[in-house]
């Protein structure tokens, strides 16, 4: 019998990529999910992307709750830890949220150890890596952002935190993990769930903006982002190993652009005009998002994927102009 992978938080938008190539190459997943009504509608998704579920089950499991974890890895041979705690804006410290975030990581960790699991991947976040690279020098998983930067959101911090926590852990108790950070995850979604990142490009067509800021972001594909987690997974040279796994960057005026060019029928509903950068470095002490976008303006935005291609031979396949417009089309669609 092949051996068995956790997956958690199986009805993600991430997750849901990860369990499609772990089946389609041959490799039995149990699923968590906060709700058991949620399994149809991922079998769904699977179905409708080709994928045939025999090989799949679920099992409900909170991150906020120690009781559910032991029978969830009953059996497993491999995590994909992917699922993070969900937040309610405006409803949660940034003390709480921080907590909460490692919390829920050493949860899995410690069952997962407790299990005798032969390796964990945990997806980070390229704002744990990145944020604090202020240099022209490519940013390497070597880098580590400075909790207090300015300008890092509450979201970005707690990725942090946790991605810190779960090495410590991992190194006290001789635990086989890997990180995979992506940066803003886009694409092709299967099913209703996306990432927050599609808020980027959303903003542009919502009519909620009448200017264009004029900042970079650096951006992952979540097909490409799935392939680095199943490689990490069973990679033996993955062990111990940060990656990066990006597949370019792009400015919010170019994908303007992309989209008045190649969905024109688009073009009416975005912005006319572009904030410019001075603008934004203005207004960044008296607002949040202000500094957020400072903070943007000023960090290096060419990761180096060298460590993932070299150790599990991944490359990233999407381009970052095809990764837009398939985010763009889930938007409309």
């Amino acid at each position: 019998m092949s051996e068995l992978t956790l997956v958690t938080g199986g009805n993600g938008f991430l997750a849901l990529h990860i369990i499609k190539q772990l089946l389609a190459n041959n490799h039995p997943v149990r699923a968590t999910v906060r709700n058991l009504n949620k399994t149809d509608e991922v079998r769904q998704a699977l179905a409708t992307a080709g994928v045939a579920t025999d090989q799949l089950s679920f099992i409900q499991a909170d991150l906020l709750n120690d009781a559910d974890w032991p029978k969830a890895m009953q059996n497993v041979t491999h995590v994909m830890s992917v699922a993070a705690p969900v937040f309610v804006n405006g409803e949660t410290t940034t003390d709480e949220m921080n907590q909460t975030a490692k919390t829920g990581t050493l949860r899995i960790l410690k069952a997962a150890k407790t299990a005798g699991v032969k390796r964990v991947v945990m997806t980070a976040n390229f704002g744990a890596v990145g944020f604090s690279n202020h240099s022209s020098r490519p940013t390497t998983e070597a880098d580590w952002t400075d909790p207090n930067e300015p300008g890092l959101s509450d979201y970005e911090r707690s990725k942090l935190l946790a991605e810190r926590a779960a090495w410590d852990f991992a190194q006290s108790d001789h635990l086989d993990l890997a990180t995979v950070a992506a940066g803003a995850m886009l694409g092709n979604p299967l099913n209703g769930h996306v990432s927050g990142s599609f808020g980027l490009v959303n903003q542009l067509l919502d009519g909620s903006s009448k200017f264009i800021p004029d900042i970079e972001f650096v951006v992952s594909n979540v097909a490409d982002v799935a392939d680095a987690h199943v490689k990490a997974l069973f990679t033996p040279a993955a062990s111990g190993q940060r990656f990066l796994a990006t597949n370019g960057s792009i400015s919010l005026p170019q994908i303007a652009d992309l989209i008045r060019k190649q969905r024109p029928a688009l073009a009416a509903k975005l912005p006319r005009h572009i904030l410019p950068s001075w603008v934004i470095r203005m207004a960044a002490p008296f607002n949040a998002q202000a500094r957020s976008g400072k903070l943007f303006l000023s960090i290096n935005h060419h990761p180096s994927t060298q460590n993932a291609e070299q150790r599990l031979a991944w490359q990233a396949k999407h381009s970052v102009d095809e990764t837009i417009l398939a985010t763009v089309d889930a938007l409309q669609g």
